[in-house]
């Protein structure tokens, strides 16, 4: 029997095997195609705001709803898959920097450290595998609307023991993500995804500027999710549990609506140009 040593060592190398793949230059450009699309996304979201917040209603103005405008236009379906495997390709990429921090797993005094970096990894990785999931299942005919399939879902698990726990932990997982956008907007710490040593001098402000505003502007929202998700588990009134088309809807119905929705379009419009620059100069590894 091989001894732990020998074991360790074995899975060192296939390891560093692995990461070696990882960081082909076809994974690096497929993934640059998947933040492209990733972009390309969030100003079709911008552009459905801007349409809500003129009182002019057609697609969701959310993910799917983007993909709604994408698959309905010239060379849709083709653009889907393209869609769908750059991100999924991105996913891929971004998680896979999990192999270079999982031997601090293993180190006491980096074990902390190397967790929260994994975590963070592994959930951007799986964020960006399931939109491109998405966008193949749109490829394929497969087409849902996300604000209807959300208060279904959520009676469906306040029906079962324990479910009005789970939707509210759920409910606080989403405005906690939400504040984390929101403190990345205020402190600038997306930039630790852009390869800054790559990109010109003169770009680094003009990026971290409309960086910050869509960072704020996501945060904002996807906090909103999750406040109506909260109040679906406390009145369970399924209703309440919406996603992005939900919010900005709900955002709609107060006084300043239409001035809010044009403020979150903006803001999703500067993220989208965010994750363009960010295409062009992509830095996976945000504690490196």
């Amino acid at each position: 029997m091989p001894s732990a040593r020998v074991l360790l060592d074995r899975v060192h190398a296939a390891v560093e095997q692995a990461r070696e793949v990882t960081d082909h230059p076809v994974l690096r450009h497929l993934a640059r195609v998947g933040l492209i699309a990733y972009g390309a996304m969030h100003l079709l979201i911008a552009v459905l705001a801007a349409r809500m917040a003129l009182g002019l209603r057609g697609a969701d103005a959310d993910q799917t709803g983007a993909l709604q405008l994408v698959g309905s236009g010239p060379g849709g379906r083709a653009l889907l898959w393209l869609i769908g495997l750059g991100l999924l390709c991105l996913g891929l990429w971004q998680a896979a920097e999990v192999l270079l921090w999982w031997r601090g797993l293993l180190d006491p005094a980096r074990r902390r450290r190397a967790a929260v970096v994994c975590v963070k990894c592994l959930a951007k990785g799986g964020v960006y595998a399931f939109f491109g999931v998405t966008a193949l299942l749109f490829a394929l005919g497969l087409e849902y609307e996300a604000d209807e399939r959300l208060p279904e879902l959520t009676d469906e698990v306040l029906e079962i023991p324990g479910g009005e726990a789970a939707v509210y932990l759920v409910a606080a997982g989403v405005v906690a993500v939400g504040l984390y956008t929101l403190a990345r907007g205020f402190t600038g710490g997306f930039m630790k995804d852009v390869d800054l040593p790559a990109a010109p001098d003169r770009w680094e402000p003009v990026i971290e500027g409309i960086g910050r505003v869509g960072y704020v502007a996501k945060g904002i929202a996807f906090g909103l999710v999750g406040v109506l998700l909260w109040r679906a588990a406390s009145s369970a009134d399924v209703t309440d549990a919406t996603g992005l088309d939900g919010a900005m809807t709900a955002i709609a119905g107060v006084d300043a609506g239409p001035w809010l929705l044009a403020g979150i379009a903006v803001g999703f419009a500067a993220f989208g140009v965010y994750a363009l620059a960010r295409a062009r100069y992509p830095d996976r590894d945000p504690s490196e």
